[in-house]
């Protein structure tokens, strides 16, 4: 696939036009204010996962609405003193997967969080076992509508909620500092992250992977690879109805989470990327208000971004933070 957006040095000074919505903060702080009413519950029980290296623990803890989620938190194994403590989420349509799965962060010596993400599970990997017990208005299959006639609906309401409160169930645990906390995540996992960023004021850092989530107004019309396109095709039925649409979708804009970006922060994007085009990337990353911030171009990738290559520079990167 050819260069298909912004060329690089246009990217470097790309600005979106997503429009902050009014009430923007104190919409999230009661969206926070009513999660906390419920207890956390976090619950950590130790799980046989046949690893010699690593312990793994089975967490269950009460996200949005009080609502049970899930997710692994691995150790290094005899780890006997706080150690910095990085939590992950998930790309689209993915699940927390097995207890074996998914060791970098613990093998690296800390303590690793990874949010299974409710709802989700079903598309690729080892699975995910996080309901999601909201109904909501008519959408477009996937997840991306879900709720979309308001943002007090949007199915992302719930998931950046669960993603606070994991990192609030996270913190405590006696293995884990909270001081030397980091967000990351790949993908939807990265627009999450960069959400987290924004609404927890105390990260050491942040490490967004070609996010998703981001510049909605110019994704959903540059790009016509899912999940984006589910934005279209949902108007494509629903005539008449972006400029609503658009509005929910402000609230959850991973630019204007960015605009609050409190902690160093490392993103990357692929200049081939369909699937989260670079623009709506760089949206994000010019907007982060931390001026501690590095971007990795990968110049002739789609959305498998940098792989093990950008895990090898986060890992190098982490080490001033975490």
């Amino acid at each position: 696939m050819p260069l298909f957006d912004l060329p690089l040095d246009e990217l470097r000074d790309y600005r979106s036009e997503s429009t902050e919505p009014e009430g923007f903060d104190a919409f999230w702080d009661t969206t926070l204010q009513e999660a906390r009413a419920h207890e956390l519950d976090a619950r950590f029980e130790r799980v046989e996962s046949g690893l010699s290296t690593v312990e793994v623990y089975d967490v269950t803890f009460a996200g949005f609405g009080g609502h049970p989620v899930k997710g692994w938190l691995r150790l290094p194994a005899g780890a006997t003193e706080p150690l910095p403590l990085v939590v992950e989420f998930l790309g689209y349509g993915g699940g927390r997967g097995l207890p074996h799965e998914n060791l970098l962060w613990a093998s690296s010596g800390r303590a690793h969080f990874l949010m299974d993400t409710r709802g989700q599970g079903s598309a690729w990997g080892g699975g995910g076992g996080t309901a999601d017990p909201v109904g909501a208005a008519p959408a477009y299959p996937g997840f991306l509508t879900r709720g979309v006639d308001a943002p007090e609906n949007y199915y992302y309401r719930r998931v950046f909620t669960d993603a606070v409160r994991a990192v609030e169930a996270a913190r405590p645990h006696p293995l884990a500092d909270a001081a030397r906390t980091v967000a990351l995540g790949a993908s939807q996992g990265g627009g999450i992250s960069l959400a987290v960023g924004a609404l927890v004021p105390d990260l050491v850092a942040v490490a967004p992977d070609v996010p998703f989530l981001c510049d909605f107004p110019r994704a959903a019309t540059l790009t016509d690879r899912h999940p984006y396109r589910e934005i279209a095709l949902f108007l494509k039925t629903h005539r008449g109805r972006a400029a609503d649409v658009l509005r929910t979708l402000s609230y959850f804009d991973g630019v204007h989470f960015a605009a609050r970006g409190r902690a160093p922060a490392l993103f990357s994007a692929a200049l081939e990327d369909q699937t989260c085009p670079p623009s709506t990337v760089f949206a994000a990353f010019n907007a982060w208000a931390h001026e501690d911030k590095a971007i990795e171009v990968y110049d002739f990738n789609d959305h498998e971004g940098g792989g093990p290559y950008q895990e090898a520079a986060q890992l190098y990167w982490l080490r001033s933070y975490a």
